[in-house]
């Protein structure tokens, strides 16, 4: 099993308090201990607004902190989680991630989906657009930045997006493009996509939806001709580690302190009630290992976590790195 960090960046009310001009030094710093550590990967989220409800607190760019992971880390790859199709053109944003590529060396990975957040979609002139419609921009984007990747130009006529001889110079360093991570458990229609082009999917982390979502992803598979066996299946886990179950409460208490200062009370508790779930990773050392391997039992090979007090006390991270890492790579 390999592993992956978010890196704190607002969206989820984790810089709150913090001062402004500190933000960036508290996620280079992260990302440098993740680089120079057990790590496979660190990563950022593509969101304008926070949750679980809209403030004024601090939500930082995805790419913009790409392109910033890329010239300070080293060896780390970086992704998101996930770019949402609609928010850049995708002629656009393969002209951006190839530069991207090309500033971290060739460890960029994409991860691409149909985008959900309708407060942000609407607020930024975006519109939300039905299912179907984000789903149709999903699958057209990931094939022009594919092939866009692939020979440095792009010309395609497609319902939702019309491309032009549009030249992406230079390419990325990755042969063949950025590998493509295709998030969402979609049964229909996001997995029938994952099934085509991904190279990695990522979707929910409770045991029995896994294991239907594998199970579906392997029967579009066999219906578009493509090796199910190829794919990477991860799935990404809220965590709040503690050496013991009181120290786990405790973190969660002051977690909720400091939400509560910015964002409705309801909302919070809401939100950290499925931090404390069973499919997440909080919990002792001993609680989220037998977890994780049950997971990893049904095939996932790649588990991305989000501590919430990442910005704040990084012990649980580095407990997780002691004790957890080991075990399960």
């Amino acid at each position: 099993m390999r592993f992956g960090l978010f890196i704190p960046q607002g969206w989820r009310l984790d810089l709150v308090g913090i001062p402004t001009e500190r933000h960036w030094p508290v996620m280079s710093e992260l990302a440098a201990h993740a680089d120079a550590g057990l790590w496979d990967s660190v990563w950022v989220y593509d969101h304008f607004h926070t949750v679980p409800v809209p403030t004024d607190e601090a939500t930082h760019e995805a790419w913009s902190l790409m392109a910033a992971l890329a010239a300070t880390t080293g060896r780390v790859k970086l992704g998101q989680m996930c770019t949402a199709m609609s928010y850049r053109n995708p002629a656009y944003l393969a002209k951006v991630a190839a530069t991207v590529d090309v500033i971290s060396g060739g460890r960029t990975q994409m991860g691409i989906g149909a985008g959900w957040y309708e407060h942000e979609w609407r607020a930024y002139g975006y519109g939300f657009p039905s299912a179907g419609e984000r789903l149709g921009r999903l699958d057209e984007g990931v094939q022009i930045m594919r092939d866009a990747w692939r020979d440095g130009r792009v010309t395609f006529d497609g319902k939702h997006y019309q491309v032009n001889d549009a030249i992406v110079a230079p390419k990325p360093l990755q042969p063949g493009g950025l590998p493509l991570w295709i998030a969402g458990g979609g049964e229909k229609v996001t997995l029938k996509i994952a099934a085509k082009y991904a190279q990695f999917t990522n979707f929910s982390s409770a045991p029995e939806d896994f294991a239907r979502k594998s199970q579906i992803l392997a029967e579009h598979c066999r219906t578009v001709g493509t090796d199910y066996g190829a794919i990477v299946r991860s799935a990404n886990f809220n965590a709040v580690l503690g050496d013991s179950e009181s120290d786990v409460k405790d973190r969660l208490a002051r977690i909720r302190e400091r939400q509560v200062g910015a964002a409705d009370e309801a909302a919070v508790d809401a939100m950290l009630a499925n931090v404390s779930s069973p499919d997440s990773a909080t919990g002792t050392p001993e609680q989220v290992i037998e977890r994780l391997r049950r997971l990893r039992d049904l095939g996932c090979e790649y588990a991305i976590l989000y501590f919430l007090e990442a910005a704040y006390d990084r012990s649980g991270i580095e407990l997780f790195e002691r004790e957890v890492i080991p075990a399960l790579s």
